[in-house]
Parts: structure tokens; C-alpha cells; sequence
């Protein structure tokens, strides 16, 4: 088996840059993942943001998770638990519009962090997206602007702690699964292992590294790259030893963006290059995948290919 791909991003600005492209390319073709380290975001800042969140966790979040979690989870185990995850989480909307004054309990200090926090990981994003536009031929900004809609992309945080189970064996920490978005940014526990990816049917260990940020690419880019790059299902394993944090954001298409496969992608005179993807508005997605979001991606598909003639013409 392949060794799960773990990118230095500062090797973008010599001489290797070229080998470092291909990695990246490499990995989103192969794996759908992978793991930076020298992404820009300084090492003592990712320290706060883990110490704060892990505080927040035993605060306000442990004895809530233990309540309302842990007991019914536990209630009179015999088969696995399918219906429900090992997990305590909030969310964090960025884009559009923050909610952050609306979510209770966070300090001040804590507040103040995850909004530098979210600056940071945007511009991050946007700066892969683009790597990834030099990648697949496409112009820089593409994606960007794919995803962009009339109010810019939506950009959001779940903010995640898995504490210790039991019986791993007996329930996920979260369901297999694929992400319905663009492109995700991890900041993961550097001790506590956990999550998995599918890869040629088998479960592989993404590895947890300190400071490291962990990618992973969403539906909306494997149609936009009309398959070139595929979205991966991937999910967390309950541990019984160890509370492991997961700080996942996601930058996804505005509600109303348009996606399809870049024109620059398809040929319909060649079979290997066909349109294989259809064209719908990203909300309508996310309601579909509301629903179904455990289950395998391709009827999400092929249901947004039956409702195609309700689009609109997409200007971009």
C-alpha cells in the first residue's frame, strides 16, 4: 500500500517546486487527501487554538456529551449503533455571515482566536484552490469563482471532540461518509488517532501529525473536475483510550453557485473526456444530501442529473 501523502507546502518556493505540484497532484487524483505542514499557519497559534478548544470541550461540552450521548448510546448495547455518533460538536459559520455571537458558552479569548482561526484557513483554501486550477490546466481563480455564487463561497467550522468509548467496537466516532463541498481543512489532535479513508477497499490510518492540516476534497470538485479529482469516503473510529480533538472547516460553494464540470475539462468527441457530471445549484445538493448523507454519493448524482432541466444557465 501506498504511504498516505504528507506535503511540505514551503518546498512551493524553490526548486522542487515542480515535484511538489505533482504531489499534490498525485494526491488528489489518488487519495483525495492529504496532510500539509508549512501551510503558513504559525505553530504557537495552532497550540492556542487546541489548548482553548480542548478547555471549551471539558467546560462546557463533557458533561452534556455524557447525558445526552453516552447514555443513550449505551443503553442497552447489543448490535452496533448505526443511527448515531461517538461525538460532541458545534458549529461555526463564517461565510456568509458569522454566527459566532450567537454560539454560548465560548470565552471571549476563545472567540477572538477562531475568527483570526477562519482568516487564516480561508486564505488557505483559496490559495490551494488555486494550486489546484495550475494543476488541471484551469485558470487561476476558476474554482474560486466556481464556488462563489452571488454572496461568495460559504465557509463554516465543526468543531469536534471524540472522547473515549467503551465500545469502539459498537459504535463509529462518525459514519463512513463522503463531504458534499469543495474543500476541507483539518486541524487535527496530534495524539489521539482516529480517522479513515477508503482506499482500493481498504481502511487506512490518516495519520496524525502536530501542526500538520489535513485536506480533503468534497463533492462539488470531483464535478467540477469532471472526475478527475474524486471526493473519498472517510470516517472516525471510536478509541477507548484518549479524547481526540478534530477541528474540520469546510469552504464550500455559495448557496446559489451554479456547479457543472469546466467547460475546459470536457470533450464531448472523446469518450475518456465525455461530461460526466450533471449541473445544479449547490443548495439543492445540500438538501438532497441532507438526507442521505451516509449513504454512497453516486445516487446523489444521478438524482441532481434527472432535476438538470431546472437550472439555470450558468453565466460564469
Amino acid at each position: 500500500m501506498a504511504t498516505f501523502p504528507v506535503i511540505n507546502l514551503e518546498k512551493l518556493n524553490g526548486e522542487e517546486r515542480a515535484a511538489t505540484m505533482a504531489q499534490i497532484k498525485d494526491a488528489c487524483e489518488n487519495w483525495g487527501f492529504f496532510e500539509l505542514l508549512n501551510h503558513g499557519i504559525p505553530h504557537d497559534f495552532l497550540d492556542t487554538v487546541e489548548r482553548l478548544t480542548k478547555e471549551h470541550y471539558k467546560k462546557c461540552m463533557e458533561q452534556r456529551f455524557k447525558e445526552l450521548v453516552a447514555s443513550k448510546a449505551l443503553e442497552g448495547l447489543q448490535a452496533e449503533v448505526t443511527d448515531m455518533d461517538w461525538e460532541s460538536t458545534f458549529f461555526l459559520r463564517h461565510l456568509p455571515e458569522s454566527n459566532m455571537p450567537e454560539i454560548p458558552d465560548l470565552t471571549h479569548e476563545y472567540r477572538k482566536v477562531m475568527k483570526e482561526f477562519a482568516l487564516k484557513l480561508e486564505k488557505l483554501a483559496e490559495d490551494l484552490l488555486d494550486l489546484l486550477c495550475e494543476n488541471l490546466g484551469l485558470d487561476k481563480g476558476y474554482l474560486k469563482n466556481a464556488f462563489h455564487g452571488t454572496r461568495g463561497p460559504t465557509f463554516g467550522t465543526k468543531v469536534s471532540n471524540y472522547p473515549p468509548c467503551p465500545t469502539p467496537d459498537k459504535i463509529k466516532g462518525l459514519r463512513a461518509h463522503t463531504d458534499a463541498g469543495g474543500i476541507i481543512l483539518l486541524f487535527q489532535d496530534a495524539q489521539v488517532s482516529g480517522l479513515q479513508l477508503l482506499k482500493d477497499g481498504e481502511w487506512v490510518d490518516v495519520p496524525p501529525m502536530r501542526h500538520s492540516i489535513v485536506i480533503n476534497l468534497g463533492d462539488q470538485l470531483e464535478v467540477i473536475t469532471n472526475g478527475k479529482y474524486k471526493s473519498v469516503e472517510h470516517r472516525v473510529i471510536a478509541q477507548t483510550n484518549g479524547a481526540r480533538m478534530s477541528i474540520a472547516s469546510f469552504y464550500n460553494p455559495g448557496g446559489d453557485a451554479v456547479i457543472h464540470p469546466a467547460p475546459a475539462l470536457v470533450d464531448q468527441e472523446t469518450e475518456e473526456n465525455k461530461q460526466l457530471y450533471p449541473k445544479f445549484v449547490f443548495e439543492d445538493y445540500m438538501k438532497l444530501y441532507a438526507g442521505l448523507k451516509f449513504q454512497a454519493k453516486e445516487p446523489r448524482f444521478e438524482a441532481m442529473k434527472a432535476r438538470e432541466t431546472t437550472v439555470p444557465i450558468a453565466t460564469a
